[in-house]
């Protein structure tokens, strides 16, 4: 029995993979690899003598764990957490996790690999950040090779349109199923710039969507709104080097910055097939973004031509984007709100910010709405940006 009820299709706009040390070295070209650090859990709740036990055994879980996670059953999601799940690292554990959570098919990111292509702690190379990209998006395409339910989301960096093209070519050339873009906010030039129209024309006619994600900015705010003269505050697991309270207050504004820049620069309405998904960013911002931007459009468009849409920005986006809740966010209030085409269901697995029933907690506030406004959650509006997923 697995943990998705059989009631209906259930598709998971979000899963990681825990990486192991040599993630991305083991896979960046030869003239390359010697300058790309290992992959870091310094900032995490995974011990490294818990890296190191996996390593020492060949970078595989002992057939023991192994055994002892496929025996959780239905009950996997509950217990099989971090880099110790089931499928953490390896995907053929992976597909053995998926029949076990009982999910049609299942969004893939990476967890700490992309701090090299993303955010590299001294300034380097495009070669270099697009070498440790190649590197990555080769490694998403072996762990999902084997079992079609795996979809593999690719990266890319914006900083260099001549870099960017290039990669996201390489990301539908090899099957990856979106390409997960950073979105600090500035980047140094806006994400709907001339010289970034290629890349999404790309995207678009592939059809092949684009993603932004927590991780993909800054986690945590200036330190300078967290001096206030007190004792420093923990973050949500119990250290204080990712998301504490501040910091979750306004985590939607920079994703929430990137996609008001993408609408008022048109490249939703140039490129009316171009699909995108917020994922790990919470949704409660979105209904209020909708109402922001048609207010401006309407205000704005008789001096500014950027704004002359056909179509209103809240139509645009509704057509075009989806958004992830997080478990404690009430998805029936965002739905009322605004619309039932906005929202994906997702898991997080394996990570624990998912919780241990993430469906249960996503039923305690659409649980009384009709079957077809859940099923468009559960599936429907996945499906409407990733159509060839659909199964049966």
């Amino acid at each position: 029995m697995a943990y998705a009820p059989d009631a209906r299709p259930y598709y998971d706009a979000d899963s990681h993979i825990m990486e192991l040390p040599d993630f991305l070295k083991s896979y960046a070209d030869p003239a390359l690899r010697d300058d790309i650090p290992e992959v870091s859990y310094s900032a995490s709740i995974v011990t490294d003598e818990e890296v190191a036990v996996i390593v020492s055994q060949g970078n595989r879980h002992s057939d023991e764990h192994i055994a002892e996670q496929i025996a959780l059953g239905d009950k996997l999601i509950e217990s099989s957490k971090e880099i110790q799940a089931l499928g953490a690292f390896d995907g053929t554990d992976r597909s053995r996790a998926m029949d076990l959570l009982g999910f049609k098919k299942q969004l893939v990111f990476a967890t700490h690999s992309v701090v090299s292509p993303f955010h590299p702690s001294s300034k380097k190379t495009s070669q270099w950040r697009y070498g440790a990209a190649r590197a990555h998006n080769r490694h998403m395409v072996d762990f999902c090779a084997d079992d079609d339910r795996l979809m593999g989301i690719g990266v890319a960096a914006l900083d260099d349109p001549t870099y960017a093209i290039r990669e996201a070519e390489w990301i539908i050339d090899n099957g990856l199923e979106a390409v997960w873009v950073p979105h600090p906010a500035p980047i140094g030039h806006s994400p709907g710039h001339v010289d970034l129209e290629g890349f999404w024309a790309r995207l678009a006619e592939a059809g092949v969507p684009f993603v932004l994600h927590v991780g993909g900015a800054p986690l945590q705010i200036n330190k300078s709104w967290a001096n206030n003269g007190r004792g420093p505050t923990r973050d949500w697991l119990g250290g204080g080097e990712n998301v504490r309270t501040k910091d979750a207050m306004v985590l939607h504004q920079a994703p929430e910055m990137f996609v008001s820049m993408m609408m008022a620069d048109g490249v939703f309405e140039r490129h009316p097939k171009l699909k995108g998904a917020c994922v790990e960013l919470g949704a409660g911002w979105v209904p209020e973004m909708l109402r922001k931007l048609d207010s401006v459009s309407r205000a704005y468009r008789k001096v500014d031509e950027t704004m002359r849409f056909e179509r209103k920005p809240s139509e645009q986006l509704t057509e075009q984007m989806g958004f992830t809740p997080m478990p404690h966010e009430n998805v029936a209030n965002m739905i009322e709100q605004s619309n039932p085409d906005l929202y994906l269901f997702s898991s997080d697995y394996p990570h624990i910010e998912g919780t241990c029933d993430p469906i249960g907690r996503f039923e305690k506030t659409i649980g009384d709405f009709e079957e077809s406004v859940k099923t468009q959650f559960y599936s429907e509006n996945f499906l409407r940006l990733w159509p060839e997923a659909r199964v049966g």
